[in-house]
């Protein structure tokens, strides 16, 4: 999984004044869940975490502070209702023994046979929740969509990769080749062709 290095600074101002000042300063309040229960309240530059947050990739993160090191994830992450911008972000401290749950992105790879055929190929989710150690989670989760057929479709419960469980539900579509309003056309037009030709061969 690929890393981001973020600085972070410890914060004593609490309440919503001081919070409010904070932001106006561009930094933003954030809180730090470490292992054997370390809650740290912290704050961090909001220009630096812009390519952490606004992005479609998943990072493992390397916090410092105090000059001190620690491995963590983003565990939740606020935003304003109206203007996206960021206003608070949890960390969570992570080791290599307790799995953790993270959303990682999904690549569909190969052409569908729908595809080929005049379908769609739509990727419904393009990020599945997995549960695994620190240390197995990877950079994305590659999908071979090769064999999918017109009207075909991909489930979570299809989906196996060694050493991680997949926390979605069972039966969330992940892609499907759907029927294009070309391929509908192309089918209806068949199908009246060929009764017409059973009509004119009754016929004669």
């Amino acid at each position: 999984m690929k890393t981001y290095k973020l600085s972070a600074e410890k914060r004593t101002e609490i309440g919503k004044k001081a919070v409010k000042m904070l932001r106006k300063e561009g930094e933003i309040p954030a809180n730090l869940y470490g292992l054997g229960n370390e809650n740290l309240n912290l704050k961090v530059k909001e220009r630096e975490v812009q390519n952490l947050i606004y992005t479609p990739e998943s990072y493992s993160v390397e916090l410092m502070v105090d000059g001190r090191m620690k491995n963590v994830v983003l565990k939740e992450l606020q935003f304003h209702p109206v203007t996206d911008r960021v206003l608070h972000i949890d960390f969570l401290e992570v080791d290599t023994v307790k799995p953790i749950n993270m959303k990682i992105p999904v690549v569909l790879e190969g052409l569908a046979i729908g595809v080929r055929a005049g379908g769609k190929l739509v990727k419904e989710l393009r990020k599945l929740t997995v549960r695994a150690t620190y240390d197995k989670i990877p950079e994305r989760l590659h999908i071979d969509v090769t064999n999918l057929n017109l009207g075909g479709k991909i489930q979570v419960g299809d989906l196996h990769f060694e050493g991680l469980e997949i926390v979605n539900a069972k039966n969330a579509v992940v892609a499907a080749v759907r029927l294009t309003r070309a391929a509908r056309g192309q089918a209806a037009a068949s199908t009246q062709s060929g009764a017409g030709a059973t009509n004119t061969s009754a016929a004669e």
